[in-house]
Parts: structure tokens; C-alpha cells; sequence
């Protein structure tokens, strides 16, 4: 674009010295001749960089997303075509959802033999406190007859002493004595076992053997919703608008749940519109500033812009070096990515898409119409294909 104004500034000298000879033409014309659009073209280049920075390196990225399915199977349907434009939600493949459905109905009877499980622990439990009812009553019933048994012995013996009675008589009430004590023997040990049985619970009031049961159900329906998950997976939707690439996948292949084995690769539409800048030169561009880009797809077009954000961070900025910050695209050393959104929102830009732009920062806004003249003088050039076959 200097050379525009050289060729302009040029005209002019020839009409003022040459042509209409309005000054003559001398060592000291001929001095200031020169001098001044040297002068000219370094002021306003450097005021231009600061007000209007440009720059040749404008690219176009999209976020890439390796699909690689949750579970692992032999893929029945690939609905999808290479290439073709999805929507989110779209089915991109499905691999046999039969081993996983045979999963979820066992999974499915576990649940339900821990629930009947869970009734018989809860009738058990009802059985060992009606249990507990009836010993503690018995035990009251034999200590009346044992109570009754000693009385008699009394009754017996004193009788026997007075020739009343008869010694076999003692004795038969002595054998019900101990018969009943060992009764009551038998009972205290049923009643210390239903007391144990009723009284073994934990925090939640429940008995051991419920408590047990219940885990055994929260354990049996984790794996049916696990399963359940597995079954869902099989069926892969797309995770956003964009294309399929690299679409190699077809019926009957295995697809693997391995990080390192995508089936295919999804190009996102949202995208990112990056311009390259010398770290001296972003220091007056800000957020919502206006913008300009012209790509090489589109031969003569200005799109109007607007600043997101500078990225402030670059991955050769890390201690140590790495991958830890994002370096996409990668930023040439020395220089800092102004990230771009167009306005335009219905013009379509290929990922990988090469340009020019500008931004027009809040300094020295009058020198914008110069950058402007530049941008869109430089955009014809793009329609020249510079090929010699």
C-alpha cells in the first residue's frame, strides 16, 4: 500500500515540477522531494501499527473431537455419511445393544431377588419378636407351676411327717419340680436368643440381617443402572453441529472403548477466528473493538468483526515447557493470538482458512480510514492465482 501513495506522491511531483513546471527543479526541490514522503510514510506507518494494527496471519480453527464410544461391540448401523453436515443429537452409529440388554435383565432380577429377599428377612425378624412374645409368656406360666411345685413339696412333706401322707407323693412333686426347671431352663435360652435376634440392629433400627439385605438391593440396582448405562451408550449421537471426517467405520467392525482407537473424527461448526500479532502491538486492543478480516476463500470480500478477547497465554509461556496451555493454533514466537468474532454470522469459513485483517483500536481512530483503504485495496490482490501451470 506504500507503493499506492509512492505512485500518488509521485503524480504529483511530475505535475508540479514536469508537467505545469509550478516550481523549479532543483538540488533543493529535489531534497525536499524525497524528504518528504519518507518523513510522511514513517509517521503514518507508526501511528498506523498503534491505532490500526494489521497483520497477514488470520487463521480459522474448529474444534476437532475424536469420537470413541463408551462401551465396546460390533457396530450394527452407521447412519451417517462422510462429510455431510449433522445435527446434535444425530445418531452416528450403533453397535449391538443385545449383550448389553441381557446385562440389564440380569441386573434386573438381582433387584428383585434382594427385594423378596428383603420381605422373608422382615417376616423373619416379626417371627423372632412373636417368638420372643410367647417364651417370655411360657416363662411366666412355668415359674406359677414352679412356684405351685415347691408349695406342694411343703404340703408333702409336712404331711409325710404326720403319717398323712406318703414318701412317693414328695418325691413325685420333687420330680415336677426339676422337670419344670429344666423347662424354664429351655426357655430362658430361647428367650436369650430371640432377644439377641431382635435386639442385633443397626443405626437405622433396621436388623442386621435387613441391613445386609438392603445393601444387597443398593448393590444389585447400582449395577442395573450401570447397565442400563452401557445399553444407552450403544447408540452414539453427535456431540454438536458439525461434519463427520475420516469416516472409516462401517457395519460389523468392533468398535473399542479405547482413548487411542477413535472410529471417526467430528468437525465442529463452532469456530474460532485467530489474527497474529507482535507482542508491541496488542498493547491498545480490548474487547467489543471493531475489526476487519479478508480470506483468501473469498476474493474482494471485507468481513466485519468484532474483538473477543487477547489470549494472554501461549504454551511457550509455561515453566515447565509443555502442553498444559492450550497451543492451537500455534502461535509463532514472539507473538500473541487476538481471538475474532465475525458479525457476519451467516458467511461459511473452512477450517484452516488463511487472511489478513486489522483491528481499529480507540487511538488515534482518524488514521482508521487509511488501514481501511489498505485492507480492501489488498484483498484484490487475492483474486490473482499466482500459479505458472
Amino acid at each position: 500500500m506504500e507503493l499506492l501513495f509512492l505512485i500518488l506522491y509521485a503524480t504529483g511531483v511530475w505535475l508540479v515540477f514536469f508537467k505545469f513546471k509550478l516550481l523549479p527543479w532543483n538540488i533543493t526541490s529535489q531534497v525536499i522531494t524525497v524528504t518528504i514522503p519518507v518523513i510522511l510514510l514513517t509517521i503514518t506507518v507508526l501511528f498506523l501499527n498503534i491505532a490500526a494494527p494489521s497483520t497477514t496471519d488470520v487463521r480459522v480453527i474448529n474444534y476437532v473431537v475424536q469420537i470413541v464410544p463408551r462401551v465396546t461391540g460390533r457396530v450394527v448401523e452407521v447412519p451417517v455419511e462422510p462429510n455431510a453436515k449433522v445435527r446434535k443429537g444425530d445418531v452416528l452409529f450403533r453397535i449391538d445393544p443385545e449383550p448389553f440388554r441381557i446385562q440389564v435383565r440380569a441386573a434386573q432380577a438381582a433387584v428383585e431377588q434382594g427385594r423378596a429377599k428383603l420381605i422373608g428377612s422382615r417376616a423373619n425378624q416379626q417371627s423372632y419378636e412373636e417368638q420372643l412374645k410367647e417364651a417370655r409368656s411360657k416363662r411366666m406360666s412355668l415359674d406359677a407351676r414352679l412356684d405351685l411345685g415347691r408349695m406342694r413339696i411343703r404340703q408333702f412333706q409336712e404331711l409325710a411327717r404326720t403319717g398323712a401322707g406318703t414318701r412317693f407323693d414328695v418325691e413325685q412333686a420333687q420330680a415336677d419340680v426339676t422337670q419344670l426347671t429344666s423347662e424354664i431352663a429351655a426357655v430362658d435360652a430361647a428367650v436369650a436368643q430371640a432377644r439377641f435376634k431382635t435386639r442385633a440392629r443397626n443405626g437405622d433400627g433396621d436388623q442386621d440381617e435387613v441391613a445386609r439385605t438392603k445393601a444387597e438391593i443398593a448393590q444389585a440396582e447400582a449395577q442395573l443402572a450401570e447397565a442400563q448405562w452401557q445399553l444407552a451408550q450403544t447408540t452414539v449421537h453427535a456431540p454438536a453441529d458439525g461434519t463427520v471426517v475420516n469416516l472409516q467405520l462401517r457395519p460389523g467392525q468392533v468398535a473399542s472403548q479405547l482413548v487411542g482407537q477413535p472410529v471417526m473424527t467430528f468437525v465442529e461448526d463452532a469456530q474460532w477466528v485467530i489474527a497474529m500479532y507482535g507482542q508491541n502491538e496488542v498493547r491498545e486492543i480490548g474487547p467489543d473493538q471493531e475489526a476487519e478480516i479478508a480470506m483468501r476463500m473469498y476474493p474482494g470480500r471485507i468481513i466485519k468483526c468484532k474483538v473477543q478477547a487477547v489470549v494472554w497465554a501461549t504454551a511457550g509461556g509455561q515453566v515447565p515447557i509443555g502442553g498444559n496451555i492450550p497451543n492451537m493454533p500455534p502461535v509463532p514466537p514472539g507473538q500473541l493470538a487476538v481471538r475474532l468474532t465475525p458479525v457476519d454470522g451467516d458467511i461459511f469459513l473452512a477450517a484452516g482458512a488463511r487472511g489478513q485483517g486489522a483491528v481499529y483500536t480507540d487511538y488515534a481512530s482518524f488514521l482508521h480510514v487509511i488501514r481501511k483503504v489498505f485492507l480492501r485495496v489488498s484483498t484484490k490482490l487475492d483474486w490473482l492465482i499466482l500459479k505458472l501451470h
